[in-house]
């Protein structure tokens, strides 16, 4: 018998043997993964959380999506395996999205909404002076020292305290060019570890007004 008829049987069923996760090792650029272990293994406790295996998607996704800053067909095809999902479901969740980035974004991504609640408030001066603090023409445009981009989006929930937005996992609300100066002045600025975990705690409230009493706080966290 031929030897390498041998080896080409012994490949084929060593290939069918393979799970999802070693077939995504071969395809790997440079044979590396684009999600840390420490971020896998966090992707595959999550379905444990929920009623429904598919539910851990979208947390899955913006996990990979805050390690590597936008999701690369790579990151997605490894959160697929470690969910054990088809890869093509998974890339259609990301791509139905907005939240979701297939390209490079800013570091700090502001998310302005500009329904018709915020719009009456003056969502579009917002948006302005977002556009003038980070120095960005237009939307998608990452400013030059690659900390910041925006987008405009549909309703974030929270009409009654239009104008508002969503930046850094927090949401802002009763926005003022101030507020928006104050976080880009914020961010910009070199900071510790320790006071980045800080900043990540407790979010810049709008600097000209005080939260109403028994109302929702000027800022909340998502998640």
């Amino acid at each position: 018998m031929s030897t390498k008829g041998t080896s080409d049987a012994k490949d084929a069923e060593n290939g069918a043997s393979k799970g999802p996760s070693d077939a995504k090792r071969a395809e790997s650029p440079h044979g590396t993964n684009a999600l840390p272990e420490h971020v896998l293994e966090e992707i595959r406790e999550l379905p444990a959380r929920y009623p429904q295996h598919r539910s851990a998607v979208m947390p899955a996704l913006d996990l990979a999506q805050e390690e590597v800053g936008y999701l690369t067909p790579e990151a997605m095809s490894e959160v697929a395996a470690a969910l054990d999902l088809d890869p093509g479901y998974v890339e259609g969740v990301a791509t139905f999205y907005t939240l979701f980035h297939l390209q490079p974004i800013g570091r700090h991504r502001f998310y302005v909404c500009t329904n018709l609640s915020c719009s009456l408030r003056g969502s579009s001066e917002i948006v302005e002076h977002v556009k003038k603090a980070i120095g960005v023409r237009e939307a998608g445009e990452v400013s030059k020292d690659g900390l910041f981009s925006y987008e405009e989006v549909e309703c974030l929930g929270a009409c009654e305290y239009a104008p508002m937005m969503r930046l850094d996992h927090e949401y802002y609300y009763d926005l003022t060019p101030e507020t928006i100066t104050a976080l880009v002045v914020e961010r910009r600025a070199p900071l510790s570890a320790a006071a980045k975990a800080s900043r990540r705690r407790t979010p810049v409230a709008a600097p000209d007004k005080a939260p109403p009493k028994k109302r929702v706080p000027r800022t909340k966290k998502i998640g």
